[in-house]
């Protein structure tokens, strides 16, 4: 089990606004250009490749050049299962201040398919539908 701290859409944007945190969009680029969290980050944690999703082994190394070890981190997908990959994967690798974002993009749901918390769109908090300069996973990438 995980103990990264689980938080929700707003109080990501409270810590993002008052304590400094980072929201890293772990979704995949298109995706994110689709719209994310006003601010975010995007650094895919897993790419589309021929037959679906695929690890991007790439991800650590771009995420450890564009910050740094303690860096006040949210991590965010588009329902809570890739940002809890990519939680783990950074506090392997040395992130001491890593919070999930569970709820995502798109919100999370419960076993029934039903919604069991609103995510950052539909919470209506600020949206980007383009990437700040150097919050793009091409630029970010580059600097790996």
């Amino acid at each position: 089990m995980s103990d990264t701290p689980l938080i929700s859409p707003d109080e990501a944007l409270e810590l993002m606004e008052d304590e400094g945190y980072v929201y890293l969009d772990v979704r995949t680029e298109a995706e994110f250009d689709g719209g994310h969290p006003s601010g975010a980050y995007n650094i895919p944690v897993r790419l589309r490749g021929g037959t679906g999703m695929v690890p991007n082994d790439a991800f650590v190394d771009v995420v450890k050049a564009s910050f740094p070890l303690d860096a006040k981190l949210i991590v965010g997908c588009q329902m809570g299962g890739r940002s809890a990959a990519a939680a783990t994967l950074l506090r392997e690798a040395g992130f001491a201040d890593v919070r999930d974002q569970s709820a995502g993009w798109g919100g999370r749901k419960d076993a029934f398919g039903g919604t069991a918390e609103l995510g950052w769109q539909a919470a209506g908090l600020p949206v980007g539908l383009r990437a700040e300069p150097g919050r793009d996973y091409a630029t970010l990438r580059a600097k790996a």
